[in-house]
């Protein structure tokens, strides 16, 4: 994308979000719109794949806190939807108005990265100024086309014991990749791009008045520094079209929920031969319907009856792979934690974890008689004893 298609756009508009937005709500508002229009949710339908392309564009700008600046500053600078078309540079600089090539400043040679600019306060403006026309502040650098593909996010379900002990799972993916008909060269199979005439495959056009140097990207080729005479018929010259794919994504054990995997080199392509981004899977675990988690430990909570506890016992208790045995001791009260040690979670750094033991005593929902009679003359027989002193020192009190 050239520096005037990538000013023309207002990637927040695509979101729906304000320029102000945290990169929260952007997620958050990225996500929405693409659960409604993914490919699969939408089969046939090329206006919804189409905003599939756009939103997951302006996300992969919006959600990288480096390219959002470079954006936003090249707004500020520039004005919203510089790029959209118009005569001349189109950056709202005079002399910009006109044909003949002659466009806007060559902010490569006005503000490049040069000892003396970054004395005067220009500082990182040369680089990301640079960054835009592809010139990094040094004349005859190659054309605008090279561009790291975007980081993509996508989510995937696991359950719970997938989560502890880690798991290798196909996942399908449906998102802009590099076209399979032409490989990105954007030309008909059997074809090839040609070195545009007008820029000799620059991307730029170039020209001077007196003291001062000016360029624009290249109208004909649209700063690519190539011409395609004969389209791709599947990404129409882009290079890049939205297709399904199944990829093995490795669960690393100990893994925890809202977690992120990258996957290198698996997002959108790159343009221009550059390198692609990367696929970040963001994990959902379903909770155990027995288990839970804190940190590296398991946890669960084990019904008791109170003689267990007031007189000791040894209990069994599951794990994950099988059971322990846990000893309560004599006088042990309702809550307690009794902790196990190793029977945790195992990560891939070698940590291992404990399981945590709630003890809970239960109460029977009715009682025999004969139960009930015992129960009442070992009520009558600890009378002296008092559960709750604290208590029934305020209540005096009162």
């Amino acid at each position: 994308m050239t520096a005037r298609e990538w000013l023309g756009k207002d990637f927040y508009r695509e979101l729906g979000v304000s320029s102000d937005a945290s990169t929260e709500g952007i997620k958050k508002a990225y996500r929405k719109l693409a659960r409604e229009n993914h490919p699969d949710a939408n089969p046939g339908n090329p206006e919804a794949e189409k905003k599939f392309k756009a939103v997951s564009e302006a996300y992969g700008v919006l959600s990288d806190a480096a390219k959002r600046k470079e954006y936003d500053e090249a707004r500020s600078l520039f004005g919203a939807g510089a790029g959209a078309g118009g005569a001349g540079s189109g950056f709202g600089f005079p002399g910009g108005g006109g044909g003949g090539g002659t466009g806007g400043f060559d902010f490569g040679d006005l503000f490049g990265a040069t000892s003396a600019n970054q004395g005067a306060g220009l500082g990182g403006l040369g680089d990301m100024l640079g960054g835009l026309f592809g010139r990094r502040g040094a004349a005859g650098a190659g054309p605008t086309a090279s561009q790291r593909g975007s980081d993509v996010e996508t989510d995937i379900r696991i359950d719970f014991t997938e989560a502890v002990k880690g798991a290798t799972l196909p996942l399908r993916l449906s998102s802009p990749a590099k076209c399979g008909t032409c490989a990105g060269s954007g030309a008909k199979p059997g074809t090839t791009p040609r070195t545009c005439p007008t820029c000799g495959g620059a991307g730029l056009i170039n020209s001077s008045q007196g003291a001062f140097a000016f360029s624009e990207p290249c109208r004909d080729c649209r700063g690519r520094g190539a011409i395609i005479d004969h389209p791709c018929p599947e990404c129409h010259g882009d290079g890049v079209s939205t297709r399904t794919r199944t990829l093995t994504v490795r669960i690393p054990p100990g893994v925890d929920n809202d977690q992120r995997i990258r996957l290198a080199g698996q997002g959108e392509p790159g343009r221009g031969g550059a390198a692609a981004g990367d696929l970040y899977v963001r994990v959902h675990v379903t909770p155990h319907k027995t288990f839970g988690r804190s940190g590296n430990n398991l946890t669960i909570t084990v019904p008791v009856e109170f003689t267990e506890l007031a007189l000791g016992t040894t209990i069994s208790v599951p794990t994950l792979d099988g059971k322990v045995s846990v000893k309560v001791p004599a006088g042990t009260n309702s809550g307690k934690v009794l902790r196990v040690r190793g029977k945790g979670i195992a990560k891939r750094d070698g940590t291992t974890g404990d399981l945590l033991v709630t003890l809970q005593v239960t109460v029977p929902d009715r009682l025999t008689e004969d139960a009930e009679t015992t129960l009442r003359e070992y009520a009558e027989k600890i009378k002296k004893h008092d559960p709750r002193p604290e208590i029934t020192q305020l209540l005096k009190e009162r």
